[in-house]
């Protein structure tokens, strides 16, 4: 809807209009917002997949390994031997309360098997001790994950 202004008086000798109309802009211009959105849209795209960092395990290799599906993990960095911390996907678990956690994430679960990523550096006793803590856990298969050769 145009918009009228009252005319200002006109100087001598000039002939003036009556009313003066313009039109006022009603509307947002979102065309550059939506063009910024996009753009961090896309920023984030590529962003995101670099941000995702997950517990640092250095797999021993196997020549016959193979995908998994969805399973739960366990995964032991060389870090256990100071802290005694693993982690069961990326939450960080104390070992002490391994066997309890679980117990309480397998309790709906008809299959009682988890896989174990262990670094490769870690010694024999510490291995046997978290196979101990599964099993008292209510564990009945624990799998070893490893990485083809070449595979980083």
């Amino acid at each position: 809807m145009p918009k009228v202004l009252p005319s200002t008086p006109a100087p001598a000798g000039r002939l003036g209009r009556g009313r003066r109309v313009s039109s006022t802009l009603a509307e947002i211009n979102i065309i550059p917002l939506v063009d910024v959105m996009l753009v961090l849209l896309i920023i984030f795209m590529v962003a995101a997949p670099m941000m995702q960092k997950g517990v640092e395990v250095n797999l021993p290799v196997a020549s016959r390994s193979q995908e998994m599906g969805e399973q739960i993990f366990v995964s032991v960095p060389l870090s256990y031997k100071e802290d005694s911390r693993v982690f069961i996907g990326d939450e960080p678990v104390r070992i002490d309360v391994l066997s309890e956690r679980v117990r309480q994430l397998l309790v709906n679960k008809g299959e009682k098997q988890v896989f174990l990523r262990l670094d490769g550096k870690l010694e024999i006793q510490d291995q046997m001790d978290i196979f101990d803590r599964l099993k008292a856990g209510g564990i009945e298969k624990v799998g070893i994950v490893s990485k083809l050769p070449g595979e980083r």
